[in-house]
């Protein structure tokens, strides 16, 4: 059974940081793709960055200069580093990740970003 697994969210004041982490479990799925979603109560999922199996990065115009979306191979790992966090980053933040064409959600983590 494979899972993402998302970690790092919480809350925090307007201006600061957040580091989120994806990774898989619980089976050999290899990462070649993912993105980071977020989605705000009343809102659609919204895609906010995402990375290809070739480093390739993409972001949302709201989050550009200020989030920054990487992978670590050797850990099997995608990271969303989040600076410069304004109270309308608040959401549930989803990792996605596609490999050997399967592709899968995780569960979510909370963020919350306070004026």
């Amino acid at each position: 059974q494979v899972q993402l697994v998302e970690s790092g969210g919480g809350s925090v004041q307007a201006g600061g940081s957040l580091r989120l982490s994806c990774a898989a479990s619980g089976s050999t799925f290899r990462i070649d793709a993912a993105s980071w979603f977020r989605q705000a109560p009343g809102n659609q999922r919204v895609l906010v960055a995402s990375i290809t199996s070739g480093g390739t990065t993409n972001y949302a115009d709201s989050v550009k200069g200020r989030f920054t979306i990487s992978r670590n191979n050797a850990k099997n790992t995608v990271t969303l580093q989040m600076n410069s966090l304004i109270p309308e980053d608040t959401a549930v933040y989803y990792c996605w990740g596609f490999g050997a064409g399967r592709s899968y959600w995780g569960q979510g983590t909370q963020v919350t970003v306070s004026s």
